[in-house]
């Protein structure tokens, strides 16, 4: 699998994972006549979400910005018979989202990034610059303090334990846990509540939302470059992929089960 194959379209067309997105897009009330800002919309999918829900809403714009050109190529050919809605985008850091957007915006939605981020207080900071008074920032993600349910800590043991042996076994390679990505740093939901009110914003959802993940889902995410390396530190992609897909395989076998529940949190915040 060349190294470009590691992206997170796989993951993204999972129909758990689409329904997550447009639980948090419902929950921030996209309207007509909005400007809307898809922050590191990767290949579309959540941009493709909002202009859905902006049907006959001729007058309204959605931006979507990542840094990754090819996922934007993949986006505009995607997404290019959509019609309503006026869809842009625009390749960016997302921490650079205010010298990416010189128009203030009504909403920002950011699925399943911010954990990614650093310096997150710098990043809200940002978006407020880019943000309307009153504005919407809706973002969600699964990696937080409180996404693994207790249930869950054996299969996440067996999984690594299997995908650690099959490394050795097969390649002779363990993981260097000392190179810890950000990803693994995880906020809990009231840190992220802190964060947004230190940085202008006042929360008025956040709920916390319990997925059942089939097997597809973890063999997916085992082969998204951000993942693996969060998991399997230092470990070449290709092998340490292949070792947690294998792993994953059988984990469910193993358990006989057909799904593992995650939990994602949900937030959404106005710009005071």
């Amino acid at each position: 699998m060349p190294l470009e194959d590691f992206g997170f379209a796989k993951f993204a067309s999972n129909r758990f994972y689409r329904r997550q997105n447009a639980r948090l897009v419902d929950m921030v009330d996209v309207g007509p006549g909005q400007r809307i800002v898809d922050l590191a919309c990767g290949t579309g999918s959540v941009t493709w979400l909002i202009a859905e829900r902006l049907k006959g809403a001729r007058d309204s714009v959605v931006i979507g910005i990542d840094q990754s050109a090819a996922a934007l190529r993949q986006a505009m050919d995607d997404l290019k018979d959509v019609r309503d809605a006026a869809v842009q985008f625009v390749q960016s850091q997302v921490e650079q989202v205010s010298e990416a957007v010189r128009d203030s915006v009504d909403t920002v939605v950011f699925c399943n990034a911010i954990h990614y981020i650093p310096d997150k207080g710098a990043l809200l900071a940002d978006i407020g610059k880019t943000l309307k008074p009153g504005g919407k920032l809706a973002f969600n993600t699964s990696f937080f303090d409180g996404a693994h349910l207790p249930e869950t800590s054996l299969f996440y043991r067996k999984w690594m334990l299997k995908a650690s042996r099959t490394l050795r076994r097969e390649y002779g390679l363990s993981p260097v846990r000392s190179e810890k990505v950000e990803s693994r740093k995880q906020l809990s939901p009231e840190e992220y509540r802190e964060l947004l009110e230190d940085n202008g914003f006042r929360v008025t959802k956040q709920e916390i939302d319990t997925v059942q993940v089939p097997l597809d889902g973890w063999v997916d995410i085992s082969a998204f470059t951000d993942f693996i390396s969060g998991v399997m530190p230092g470990v070449p992609m290709e092998k340490a992929s292949a070792a947690l897909r294998i792993a994953a395989a059988q984990t469910f076998e193993e358990m006989k089960v057909e799904y593992i529940p995650r939990n994602w949190l949900d937030v959404v915040a106005v710009r005071v």
